[in-house]
């Protein structure tokens, strides 16, 4: 476990990233353990899945993500490929994402309030997911060219989205409030370690604060320093759920609903698929394609047969 973590982190991995993958692992050698077979086997990379699917009754998504994590540790700690694996890999379904009419996004954002309430607005108005939107610093707002740079997105890669013009003012309000909390406290804000290790006095600088900071410091696991930190998820998550409830919404929608919901607005007002992808931050343009089949629930261009009798 410890090579793994190691090889895990040498490769720069995301931090949330190698704890699920050290967890998928922890739960691999308990289910070898108890079934008494070799860890290192074919047999055992094949049982597990197949115990996965058949008797935890698991998605596809998450057969995948312990498929994943345990072929790592095949051909990054042991450098052994296991052979004819592919057939344990789960089909993943096309699942259409939820997305909320405009209507429903404008009663939804009437009834957020608070930070919270900025930050679920300035979600929608980006296309950020809820980490990207939690982890912005003050540098990365250009409120001039209102654009947002995302820093280390999914992938560990930047981009730069865009920001709309009637969030500017709260935007403005929030920094402020950032900056009181800077300069009436010694704390420094966390950093990425090796950016600490590289300019030590960086998490001291105006500049690198964030957006959204947390009222109050808390320890940095990885280093065991007091930091101050950004806000936590679940105040936003918590946010969303009851705007949605007192909208009358019946539809299944969280924070990242409005992810969506800014990918099939802007293809509905004629954006290009493709500056979409780049908004996005998506690897590939197959997975925007998905925002095509969502719009063709709200532009029906097609009559039922019905309709023509």
């Amino acid at each position: 476990m410890q090579i793994m973590r190691d090889s895990l982190k040498v490769r720069h991995y995301a931090r949330s990233t190698v704890k699920t993958y050290l967890q998928w692992c922890s739960r691999y050698f308990a289910y070898c353990g108890q079934s008494d077979i070799t860890a290192n086997s074919d047999s055992a990379f094949k049982a597990f899945l197949s115990h996965l699917a058949l008797k935890r009754r698991v998605s596809s998504s998450t057969q995948n993500q312990a498929f994943n994590a345990i072929l790592y540790l095949f051909r990054n700690v042991w450098s052994r490929e296991p052979d004819n694996i592919d057939a344990v890999r789960a089909r993943k379904p096309l699942r259409l994402p939820v997305v909320l009419t405009k209507e429903e996004v404008r009663q939804v954002l009437m009834r957020t309030n608070g930070v919270a309430g900025i930050v679920i607005r300035l979600i929608y108005s980006s296309g950020l997911r809820l980490s990207e939107a939690l982890r912005l610093r003050v540098q990365d707002i250009n409120l001039e060219n209102k654009s947002i740079t995302v820093r280390s997105g999914k992938g560990n890669k930047d981009r730069i989205t865009i920001l709309s013009s009637s969030i500017i003012s709260d935007l403005q309000k929030q920094i402020g409030k950032s900056r009181e909390l800077f300069e009436n406290s010694v704390i420094p804000v966390s950093l990425p370690t090796a950016l600490e290790r590289k300019y030590p006095n960086a998490n001291l600088e105006w500049k690198w604060q964030y957006l959204f900071p947390a009222k109050n410091a808390s320890v940095d696991t990885a280093t065991g320093e007091i930091r101050r930190h950004h806000l936590h998820r679940t105040g936003i998550q918590e946010n969303m759920r009851k705007a949605v409830k007192d909208s009358g919404i019946t539809k299944h929608a969280g924070v990242h609903t409005l992810r969506h919901c800014f990918a099939t607005h802007l293809l509905m007002s004629g954006v290009d698929l493709c500056e979409i992808q780049e908004l996005l931050g998506h690897k590939n343009l197959e997975t925007t394609r998905v925002y095509l089949h969502v719009m063709k629930g709200f532009r029906q261009t097609v009559l039922s047969p019905l309709d023509l009798l």
